[in-house]
C-alpha cells in the first residue's frame, strides 16, 4: 500500500504516523528540482546501516541484532548467521557495516555493534567472509574492542570508514554519562575518540600516540562526543564526521592526526537539564573548532559525499542523515567552509538513520522506525 502523492504533506505524514505499514511514494520539490521518493524494501526493525554489494543489492543491519541482505528488487533476507551476539540495549546493538576494500577477492565485510563484557558494555568490531549465497558470515573474529567497557546504554558511536590506504576508522563514543564522558580527555580510554586501525585490528606504524607513554596506540584523534556519521572526503582523503551535540552544538569536523575537538572542555551545547557544562567554553587554545554546527540539533547519523550521475547538481554535496531532525540535510561545501544547507524529506517525519549512494547514483536512506524502511530518492520523471 503507497501513501497518495496526492495529499497535503502534513496529512500524508499523519497517515503515516498513524499506520505505519505504509510505503512512501511520492514527489518533493527540492531547491534543485523534484524529487521522487519510493519504498525499495520495509518491514526491518530499526534498520541502521546500509552496505551495497559488487553483485547488486544491499546488506542492511538491525540494531536489535539481525543481518539481512536486501536485494536490488527490495526483496528481504532472513537472519545472516554467524553474526556475534550483540547487547541490544538502549542505543546498543548491531549497528555498522562496511565492506573490505578488497571484498571482491575476499568477501570479508565489518560489523560494528554493543559487546557485554566485564565492567558492562562497549564498542566492538568483527570481521568475517560473506559466504557465496549470502546465507551466513565465515570464519567472524573480533578485531577491536573499546576499552574500558562501561555501564551505560547510549552513546557507542560506531560508524566504519576505510580510507584511500586501507586503514579502518572506527568512530567511538563517550557513553553519555558524565561519570564517564571526561574519559574523551584521557588518551588511556578509548571513550570518545577516533580509532584508526589496519584490517585485522593491528595498529599503523605513523598512528599520531604510537610509542607514548600511557596512550592507547589506536587513536587517531579524542574529544569527541558521539560520532554516528562521517566519510572520506573524496579529493583530500581526510576523515570528516558529524557528532550529537548535547542540548545544541551538534558538530562538523575535519579529523587530523593527533588533534584535540575538546569535548567535554569545550562545547557549543549545554546539559539537557539547561546547566553549563564544564566552564562553558566554547572555545580554547589547542582544540579544534568546528567547520559547523547545528542548534538546535539535527541529531546526525550517516553521511555521505555525493558522486553521482543521476543529481548531477547535487555533486560534490555533502548529506547527512537527521534523526531529531527527521530531515535528509544537504550541504553545499566550498572547500572547508559551507556555503549552504538544505532540509530534504522533512515532511515524511521519519527518523533518518543512514545515508548511502547506490551504484545507479541514486540516494537511499535507512529509516529507525520498528518498521523500518530503505527509501530510494531519484529525480522526478519530467513530462
Amino acid at each position: 500500500m503507497y501513501r497518495s502523492a496526492l495529499l497535503p504533506a502534513a496529512a500524508s505524514a499523519a497517515i503515516l504516523a498513524a499506520n505505519p505499514s505504509f510505503a512512501v511514494e511520492e514527489t518533493f520539490e527540492t531547491e534543485s528540482g523534484s524529487i521522487r521518493v519510493t519504498t525499495l524494501a520495509d518491514g526491518l526493525e530499526n534498520p541502521w546501516a546500509i552496505a551495497f554489494l559488487p553483485e547488486g543489492g544491499m546488506l542492511v543491519t538491525e540494531r536489535p541484532g539481525a543481518l539481512r541482505f536486501v536485494s536490488a528488487e527490495g526483496e528481504v533476507s532472513g537472519p545472516i548467521g554467524g553474526v556475534p551476539a550483540v547487547d541490544a540495549q538502549g542505543q546498543g546493538g548491531l549497528l555498522d557495516v562496511t565492506l573490505d576494500p578488497d571484498f571482491a577477492g575476499n568477501r570479508l565485510i565489518y560489523l560494528s555493534f554493543a559487546e557485554a563484557g566485564d565492567g558492562g558494555n562497549g564498542t566492538a568490531v568483527a570481521r568475517g567472509a560473506l559466504n557465496a549465497d549470502m546465507t551466513a558470515l565465515e570464519n567472524v573474529e573480533v578485531i577491536f574492542r573499546q576499552a574500558p567497557k562501561v555501564a551505560s546504554r547510549a552513546h557507542f558511536g560506531s560508524r566504519l570508514v576505510f580510507d584511500g590506504e586501507g586503514h579502518l576508522y572506527v568512530t567511538m563514543g563517550e557513553r553519555s554519562n558524565a561519570q564517564f564522558r571526561t574519559q574523551a580527555q584521557d588518551l588511556d580510554s578509548h571513550l570518545g575518540k577516533i580509532v584508526r586501525i589496519n584490517p585485522d585490528g593491528s595498529v599503523p606504524d605513523d598512528n599520531p600516540f604510537i610509542g607514548q607513554d600511557g596512550a592507547r596506540p589506536e587513536i587517531y584523534a579524542y574529544g569527541v562526543r558521539n560520532v554516528q556519521a562521517a566519510a572520506i572526503h573524496p579529493q583530500s582523503g581526510e576523515l570528516w564526521e558529524i557528532e550529537h551535540g548535547p542540548r545544541g552544538g551538534d558538530e562538523l569536523n575535519i579529523i587530523r592526526p593527533g588533534a584535540n575537538y575538546g569535548w567535554p572542555l569545550v562545547t557549543l551545547g549545554i546539559e539537557y537539564s539547561g546547566g553549563t557544562i564544564g566552564e562553558g567554553l566554547k572555545t580554547a587554545e589547542g582544540m579544534v573548532d568546528a567547520i559547523y554546527s547545528w542548534t538546535p540539533v539535527i541529531a546526525p547519523s550517516g553521511m555521505i559525499f555525493y558522486d553521482g550521475d543521476a543529481f548531477p547538481g547535487w555533486q560534490g554535496n555533502l548529506f547527512v542523515g537527521g534523526l531529531a531532525s527527521t530531515a535528509l540535510v544537504r550541504l553545499q561545501l566550498d572547500g572547508e567552509r559551507v556555503t549552504h544547507e538544505e532540509r530534504l524529506l522533512e515532511e515524511l517525519g521519519l527518523r533518518i538513520r543512514d545515508v548511502a549512494q547506490g551504484p545507479d547514483g541514486a540516494i537511499y536512506v535507512a529509516t529507525d522506525e520498528s518498521n523500518g524502511e530503505i527509501l530510494k530518492i531519484e529525480p522526478a520523471a519530467t513530462e
